[in-house]
């Protein structure tokens, strides 16, 4: 359906801002107030403090235009990060786009528990912070914790995969604009595939990783009516969906984990809702010590951790 402006001519922020959000509203769009106010500052490259200390300023019918576009879609179901293109994660501006998955703030518990796992306080243990690492992040997507670990380890090595060259191109740019690309290596494979062929002379040389981390798709195919439609409908169906019940991925990375971390090395896997269990299970073998679930802030069972033995 064409998307037809509620306001015509020019009109003041205030008015802007009231006839969006009661536009989202009437779509029952979820915390509307905020999606009009990001996809404002989006239009108009302004930061939340002067919007509104600038209530009363008038702006002309293309850009009132131009909003109302974004007002539109975002009413029919497109997440306001791809049509900003932006999401923050760690306190680190990340490029999105319609080929990766927008990152979640819980996911930003992987990143804590890695650090804690290692030993490292994030942005106090600066001996810690200086270590030679190398982290192995798969199904890197947007990049979002690879880069938000090279960030924190700044002599650390990253390989980061992904199943999707689309996803890969958008981590390398995000990568670049953080400053880290030349201490990651962006590999096209499914899960660890390649990694054991480009180290094959021994079984104890192919363990190569300090850390292994990783966001996989967990939610089964069975909930996807579940799933909200701005989710659905939207997201890249490779990031969202780990078979049937939203188990497939999680077996065979902690084999291939493994065998591709050094003794003592650390396995890091975001859970899906209820998955804890399962995951713990599979963790429940000679491999692996120290096994334990982290709960998010909703206190959820949300990170599986493990050393390898």
């Amino acid at each position: 359906m064409p998307h037809q402006s509620p306001v015509t001519g020019h009109q003041s922020l205030r008015a802007l801002l009231g006839a969006a959000i009661a536009h989202l509203e009437l779509s029952h769009v979820p915390s509307a107030p905020l999606a009009a106010e990001l996809l404002l500052m989006h239009v108009l490259d302004r930061d939340r403090a002067w919007i509104y200390a600038n209530p009363e300023q008038e702006f002309d019918p293309e850009t009132c235009e131009r909003y109302f576009s974004l007002i539109g879609r975002r009413a029919n179901g497109m997440p306001a990060q791809y049509l900003t293109g932006h999401q923050e994660f760690w306190g680190l501006d990340f490029e999105v786009t319609p080929g990766v998955l927008i990152p979640r703030p819980e996911t930003e518990h992987v990143i804590e528990v890695a650090l804690e796992r290692l030993g490292i306080a994030a942005d106090t243990d600066i001996a810690g912070r200086q270590a030679q690492i190398r982290v192995a992040d798969v199904g890197t997507g947007s990049g979002c914790i690879a880069i938000a670990l090279a960030h924190e380890l700044p002599r650390s090595r990253v390989t980061a995969t992904d199943i999707s060259a689309a996803a890969l191109e958008v981590a390398r740019r995000n990568a670049e604009r953080h400053g880290v690309a030349e201490r990651i290596e962006f590999i096209e494979c499914d899960l660890l595939d390649v990694i054991p062929h480009q180290s094959p002379a021994t079984s104890h040389q192919s363990r190569c990783f300090d850390l292994i981390v990783s966001n996989p798709p967990y939610i089964g195919r069975r909930e996807a009516a579940t799933l909200p439609p701005e989710v659905r409908e939207h997201e890249p169906e490779s990031a969202l969906f780990g078979g049937e019940l939203g188990t497939e991925m999680y077996g065979p990375l902690i084999a291939q984990a493994a065998t591709l971390l050094k003794p003592g090395g650390i396995l890091v896997l975001e859970l899906g809702y209820n998955l804890a269990e399962h995951v713990s299970y599979l963790l429940d073998a000679p491999e692996w010590t120290a096994v334990a679930i982290t709960n998010d802030l909703a206190g959820i069972q949300r990170v599986a951790s493990a050393r390898r033995k």
